[in-house]
């Protein structure tokens, strides 16, 4: 039986199939399967020959002592006139670095490049390269945005060899790439998009930047669920990855690192979008409190938003169900712990929720995943349960566990001095926390009692 001439591999888990499927039988997923080429029979037994007889090709690596390499901090960075987006990159752009930025389709990633591009083109060369849009469009946004520079240059392609030839000739201090998932090499038969392309275009692109010391910024498709689409090897690859987060038609926008060579991936930048592009938020907590109703349901979260500490309202709706299963919907706040935060209200503190339609919300758009929010969405569901409010003082936060009881959270002395700063007098905190504005408590049943008294 001949060997097929493609075969397809699951962009998820990377088992290879026969044939299509609409879903994996390895690891379960949907629409994950993609074509690709498979090595013909020649190619194969050739190279298995040569391994065989130690004809392996190749020459003696070129060594140096670790004492003597210049590190990749000592080469000026590139400064993108976003503060907090420069310590999210660890300092700025790294000449020779490759950053990979993905995030939902019109959240803003062109926009934000191409203000990145009016920054840098001011002191050196920049070359915005797009696979989706013309000339014309580009021209339209730049003109937007104040980005029409001397040294900003536009081309249009989508051919990685070609890219990549034009990145080698190391004319440009930046190059933008929109996106991975357009480009292909002519000697790849696979359409655009397909894991070979992404990977093998990947590798071009990299090995050109490095060889060149050119920065490159990658920009990726995600999925319907979020994740950056194509193979995971891509993210491996490049040295930083950046999520754009938020939601496309309002609210706070995030772009967090969650890899990167040269920085630390526990910071965030914080954008908001208006007539002139995007711009930072400078204080993100005045902004999301501003509106604010002291009602029941209402309870003020300190969270964190990688090292930085921001003041979030969280909202609570309960009602009754009138259908036989009762509705859980969460904004902002992951569904599997609002469940388990339910659970846990109905088994220590006799509430009964099991007949109560529950909504959460996080103003303002932004995507909580600190475990310290736990305290804080258990006492807005309380409160809108019994009809009771929190003093418009009081700030909230701490884990809590499955028997009941309060947990340490994650640099309190931050959120606390983020409360201070905004006029709070003070914090219901776990009790390990030693700090005068802090109320301590101890579990989650006492807490209601002593602290849900306004009607």
């Amino acid at each position: 039986m001949a060997k097929p001439k493609s075969e397809f591999v699951c962009t998820n888990c990377g088992k290879t199939f026969v044939k299509w499927a609409g879903r994996c039988d390895n690891c379960g997923e949907w629409n994950t399967l993609v074509e690709q080429a498979v090595p013909s029979v020649a190619e194969t037994a050739a190279a298995k020959s040569a391994i065989a007889k130690g004809q392996i090709s190749g020459k003696k690596l070129s060594v140096a002592g670790i004492k003597t390499i210049i590190p990749s901090d000592a080469k000026a960075r590139l400064v993108t006139n976003f503060k907090d987006l420069d310590i999210v990159l660890g300092g700025g752009i790294l000449q020779g670095s490759v950053s990979l930025l993905a995030g939902q389709p019109g959240i803003g990633k062109s926009t934000l490049l191409m203000q990145i591009c009016a920054e840098i083109s001011k002191n050196h060369k920049v070359l915005y390269i797009s696979g989706e849009e013309s000339a014309g469009q580009v021209k339209l946004r730049a003109t937007r945005l104040g980005a029409e520079s001397d040294q900003l240059f536009f081309a249009s392609s989508t051919s990685g060899n070609d890219i990549a030839k034009t990145i080698e000739t190391g004319d440009y201090n930046l190059v933008i790439v929109d996106s991975i998932q357009t480009l292909s090499l002519a000697e790849i038969s696979s359409a655009p998009g397909t894991v070979s392309q992404v990977t093998n275009c990947g590798n071009l692109i990299i090995r050109a930047a490095k060889a060149t010391d050119t920065a490159v910024i990658i920009v990726g498709h995600v999925t319907k669920d979020g994740t950056l689409a194509g193979p995971k090897v891509l993210e491996h690859l490049v040295d930083v990855v950046m999520n754009f987060e938020g939601d496309r038609y309002g609210g706070f926008k995030t772009v967090r690192a969650i890899k990167n060579r040269f920085g630390s991936t526990s910071e965030v930048a914080i954008f908001e979008m208006n007539d002139t592009g995007l711009s930072e938020v400078e204080n993100p907590s005045a902004a999301l409190l501003a509106e604010r109703q002291n009602t029941d349901g209402s309870i003020i979260l300190a969270t964190l938003e990688g090292a930085r500490p921001i003041l979030v309202e969280i909202q609570a709706l309960v009602t009754p169900s009138n259908f036989g299963y009762p509705k859980r919907t969460a904004s902002g706040f992951d569904l599997n712990r609002l469940n388990l935060l339910i659970a846990v209200l109905e088994r220590r503190t006799k509430l009964r929720l099991s007949d109560k339609d529950i909504f959460i919300n996080v103003v303002g758009g932004l995507k909580v995943q600190d475990a310290g929010a736990d305290l804080a969405v258990c006492m807005a569901i309380a409160s809108a349960c019994a009809g009771r409010k929190l003093s418009e003082k009081y700030v909230v936060f701490g884990e809590v566990g499955l028997g009941g009881e309060i947990r340490s959270a994650f640099r309190p002395d931050q959120r606390i001095a983020e409360a201070k700063k905004l006029g709070f007098t003070h914090a219901i905190a776990p009790a390990t926390v030693k700090d005068k504005f802090a109320y301590p408590v101890r579990d989650l049943r006492s807490t209601l009692i002593k602290y849900m008294n306004e009607k």
